[in-house]
């Protein structure tokens, strides 16, 4: 429309200039003529820029799609993938805790909950998987909430846990020092620890084009040669600890006559963020056909920024407080044997978590995990493509 009307305005410029010979000279006309050319280039460019104008959207669709090419493109040569879309799969679970407290005088105690194991079906199409499992344990599961999750794709990990322990600990270990036995306080059920626990990682497999993460702990995959991955990733969490330090001191009165518990576990309540950046390495070993072993481990820089119910916690609060003396050394482990033929599998994976915080009167280590064994079989195989 623009171009048309400067069209009209220089046709109708021409007409009237050529009508009134005597009004307008040589002179003139040529300014005249001039100054609608310079309008029509002008007018042209632009309308030339506009054409050319990329789509934001349709460039951040190509971005994206070319994104997703690359955390997903596997070497054929190493990784083979999976051919059938769903599988029926039989999984046993058996999780495990173990918490240590010690003061700066050197007393320990070590605290675990009996092993809870889980079994029951898994039912899996494409990237969906469900499941029921039924728990054969004494654990009282109206004080002990748990919730664990593991995805894996060729390039990319993510860990989401949720753990809310109950009263059923027990004092699995303690130190003393000075020769102290401490037979008598082993197994002893104790109900005033509790723990929480709720954070994520995630994590990125640099080498995914010939590793495979799916291959070890998914059985999407297969992994058809030994190769190995360095890992980098981010995890937050958030912990929470409460100890009732007189209950603590009545049972190991009653149990170890004479001995006096350290008042630097007198701490009541302690809560705590954990920020942390990850490094590791995993390695699959094909070993023979269709078996393979995995192993993996990351340690994590993590820094513990401890925080109350009376003080609102603010991310400027970290900066605030910030401190070197609150970095700390975590980690996260994974093992897994696996017998893949594409169709029927089986294996046994674990995979382990390590949190550790000090402060200037007590530090904690918490270890808790959980090991699968299963025995699954895949269907329903694709369709190959027509050529």
């Amino acid at each position: 429309m623009r171009l048309l009307s400067v069209l009209l305005l220089f046709v109708c410029s021409l007409s009237w200039t050529a009508a009134s010979p005597h009004c307008c000279n040589d002179s003139l006309t040529t300014v005249l003529a001039d100054s609608m050319m310079s309008m029509m280039t002008d007018t042209l460019a632009a309308d030339s820029v506009k054409k050319k104008k990329p789509n934001v959207l349709k460039r951040s669709l190509k971005w994206l799609g070319r994104a997703f090419n690359h955390l997903n493109a596997t070497d054929s040569d190493y990784i083979e993938p999976q051919q059938f879309p769903m599988t029926v799969m039989t999984q046993g679970t058996y999780t495990y805790e173990v918490y240590i407290l010690k003061s700066k005088d050197g007393q320990s105690i070590s605290f675990g909950p009996d092993g809870a194991f889980k079994v029951g079906p898994y039912f899996g199409w494409s990237v969906i998987f469900l499941g029921y499992t039924i728990g054969f344990s004494q654990v009282s599961f109206d004080t002990k909430k748990e919730f664990t999750l593991s995805l894996y794709t060729p390039a990319l990990g993510f860990d989401l846990f949720y753990r809310r322990t109950g009263s059923d600990y027990r004092i699995r270990g303690a130190d003393f020092a000075n020769g102290v036995k401490t037979g008598n306080l082993e197994n002893v059920p104790f109900d005033g620890l509790k723990v929480g626990i709720t954070g994520f990682n995630i994590y990125y497999i640099y080498n995914h084009r010939r590793f495979s993460f799916p291959a070890s702990f998914s059985q999407s995959t297969c992994q058809l040669k030994s190769c190995g991955s360095p890992i980098f990733g981010v995890g937050y969490t958030r912990h929470s600890l409460s100890l009732d330090y007189e209950a603590l001191v009545s049972l190991v009165d009653e149990k170890i006559p004479g001995i006096v518990l350290s008042k630097d576990l007198d701490f009541n309540e302690v809560k705590y963020t954990d920020i942390s950046f990850q490094g590791g390495y995993a390695y699959n070993w094909v070993f023979a056909k269709n078996l393979l072993v995995s192993g993996s481990v990351q340690l994590a820089l993590g820094y513990k920024h401890s925080w109350s119910d009376r003080k609102k916690k603010r991310i400027e609060d970290i900066f605030k407080d910030f401190s070197f003396s609150n970095f700390n050394i975590d980690g996260v482990g994974r093992v897994a044997a696996v017998w893949n033929t594409s169709r029927w599998y089986a294996g046994i994976s674990a995979i382990a978590h390590l949190y550790n915080y000090s402060k200037s009167q007590f530090s904690t280590r918490n270890l808790f995990g959980q090991v699968n064994v299963y025995v699954g079989l895949n269907f329903g195989k694709r369709k190959k493509k027509k050529t």
